[in-house]
This record gives C-alpha cells, structure tokens and sequence, in this order.
C-alpha cells in the first residue's frame, strides 16, 4: 500500500494509522511502539529538515509504501528534499550522562536498534530510505 502525504509533522497520525492498517491485530505493544518510534523518527525529520530550503507554503510531500510479506513489515520513506543519510551520523555515546552527550542522535540510534534492518539511497533526486521488521504472528 501506498501513502503520500505532506511533509507536516501534524500529519504523522495518518502516517502511523496507514503503517498500522498493515500490521497483524495481535502485534504485541512492545512491538507496535518501536516501529511506532522509528517511523515517527524518520517522518518527522522528513518534516523539520527535508525542505526547508523552500519557502513554508511551498513544502514537500512524503511518499510512504508499507507492505507485510513473510512476516516481514517493510516501510519506505521517499522525499525529494535535500539528500540527507541519517545512517552516516555516528552515533551518541550512550555511556555518558544526558548533561554531556550532545543535543540529538538518540531517535536515529533507537531506529536503527529497533529495526531489523535499515538501508538508505539517494537516487533519481529522492532520498528513499527501506526500514524492515519481522513481526511474529500468535498463532
């Protein structure tokens, strides 16, 4: 399934509805909330930072395809804004107290830690980034 919408943090509940949509009625919590966290993650900086090389009526859309196959959820964020990999920032160092880290970096490193896997590219002036889960079924 697919979903394009405004690069606007005030949509990112259809975001997380339309993810759900594809997701099995018993996925547990702990589950749901960490692909809740990473799909929040990367919207919302879709939404802060893609286009703000443009003027604020002007934009930016997101395109979002979500599929489930294998027990494998895959999501795919796209943008044109600007060429960003979240996957190249290094990432905080954890063993130091809040006061000394720096300001940022926490919600790309719990994405990364919560998916199964992430890869990024930037083609055809898009950023296209392919985040996957397996999610296990009760059965």
């Amino acid at each position: 399934m697919e979903l394009t919408i405004q690069a606007d943090d005030k949509e990112l509940e259809r975001v997380l509805d339309f993810i759900h949509q594809q997701l099995p009625s018993d996925c547990e919590t702990d589950l749901l909330y960490k692909i809740d966290l990473a799909a929040e993650e990367i919207f919302v900086n879709i939404a802060h930072y893609a286009y703000k090389d443009k003027l604020p009526e002007a934009g930016g859309s997101v395109w979002l395809n979500c599929s489930m196959e294998n027990d494998t959820l895959t999501m795919i964020f796209k943008d044109t804004g600007i060429p960003f990999n979240p996957l190249a920032k290094a990432d905080p160092d954890i063993t130091l107290s809040a006061e000394e880290r720096n300001i940022g970096g926490l919600g790309i490193f719990l994405t990364k830690k919560y998916m199964d896997s992430i890869d990024y590219k930037y083609e055809d002036g898009a950023n296209i980034l392919t985040m996957k889960k397996t999610i296990f079924r009760c059965h």
